[in-house]
Order: structure tokens, then sequence, then C-alpha cells
């Protein structure tokens, strides 16, 4: 069973549908990849997820219990940790002091400095640690905005568009972690418009157009998909 289970979920904006019936999983020890132009629909489905937004029909499991109905804090709780496409960091706060807001709510105020350092050193943070958020390069801010999800130890991470700004070697050091984060078992699903990134570190990929998943599979698969590669990857 996996993680996290999208089911049969729609969502309309007036007259306008933003997903159609919409089944997407994400498996413990794997990355999935979910790609698709501006305007899919993808944004709309991590909302979705995470409980921000509650679907017109269908449901969602994290972990085989029905969420559907629960909100943020309670998905949270579950094991479900999410970053977003335009950065929601604490701008007025160091690194080390947005990661200890979020800790506090994951491991506790007890371990909350444990598990923040912890962090920061894993993702080569710590000589910024001190830094307030908002004088960081983008690349750096969308790495401390992985940290702050990662300090509540989820089971399920989604991320959305998290090496928007970082150069070539930052994002091969990121792809290591998604993989080294894939491998202790977190299910982890990416939206990413680096289609280099998306080959190199996905398991499977799904396609989204018009809020319909219209590809699925691996990557060599979704590489050489004609729809996929006219429509999303640019070439003919």
């Amino acid at each position: 069973m996996p993680l996290l289970r999208a089911e049969e979920v729609s969502v309309s904006f007036g007259g306008r549908r933003a997903l159609d019936t919409v089944t997407l999983d994400a498996e413990a020890g794997r990355v999935t990849g979910l790609i698709g132009p501006n305007g899919a629909g993808k944004s709309t489905l991590f909302d979705v997820v995470c409980g921000l937004r509650r679907p017109g029909t269908g449901r969602v499991l994290l972990d085989g219990r029905d969420v559907t109905r629960e909100g943020p804090a309670r998905r949270a709780r579950r094991g479900l940790a999410r970053t977003f496409q335009h950065l929601e960091l604490f701008g007025r706060l160091t690194v080390r002091d947005n990661l200890l807001v979020a800790a506090e709510l994951g491991s506790g105020r007890r371990h909350a400095a444990r598990t923040a350092d912890r962090v920061l050193e894993r993702l080569a943070l710590t000589d910024l640690a001190d830094a307030p958020a908002d004088g960081l390069p983008t690349g750096a801010a969308r790495l401390v905005e992985v940290a702050r999800a990662l300090v509540l130890e989820p089971k399920v991470l989604l991320l959305d568009e998290p090496a928007a700004g970082q150069d070539g070697e930052e994002t091969g050091r990121f792809a290591g972690l998604l993989r080294s984060l894939a491998a202790e078992g977190t299910a982890v699903l990416l939206v990413e418009h680096d289609m280099s990134l998306v080959m190199t570190v996905c398991d499977t990929v799904h396609v989204l157009d018009l809020g319909t998943v219209v590809a699925s599979g691996p990557p060599a698969r979704i590489r050489h998909d004609a729809t996929v590669l006219a429509a999303y990857l640019g070439e003919e």
C-alpha cells in the first residue's frame, strides 16, 4: 500500500475544472515525479494532498487512513510535510529559528534544537544558521525550506519546485539528498521543471495537463513518450 494516495480527485474553480479525477500514488522508498506546464494543476493537487483545499470529489489516503476531511496540522502530525512553489520562509527569522519553529511542532520543544542542528548539518546549512532568511539567495532559501520540512521527520515529503534558483553543483547535491531520503524509506513527491533532475532521481513520473494525468511511467518511458516530448520537454 502506498504511503500517499490521491484517489479520483477533482477540483473546480467556478466553471473551470482544475483537477479531473486525478489518481496518484507516492510509495515509501521512492521518488515520484509530477511534471506538466504551468497551470496544469500541480500545485492545486499539492494543496489538496496537504489539506489546504478540499476536493470536490475523491479522497486522500495517508498511510492507509482517509484524511480528506483533516486539516494541514493533523496531516503534518501524521507524517506529511511540504514546500511551496513560492517561498514561505519567515524572512525576519534566522535560518536556525525557521527550523526551530517547525521542529517544536514535530519533535517537541525539548528536542527541537538537536533536531534542527542535525538537519542543518545534513543539508550543509550550518554556516548559514544565524543568517536572516530574507537575505539568502534563492537557491539557499529553497534548501532552507526543504530543511524546515525535514525537521518534522516526515513519512511523505512534497516538494514544489525545490531546485528553482540552484546552480548545477547545488542541483547535483540536491539529487543526492533526494536519493538518500528515499533510501531511508521516505515517500518523496517532486514537482520540478528541471527535467534533468526529474529524469535522474525519479522512479516514476506522472505528467499532468489541464488537470488530467496524460502519461505515467518510469523516466525512460516518459522521456520517449511522443506527447510528453512535444508538449513538455520541447522536443519533436
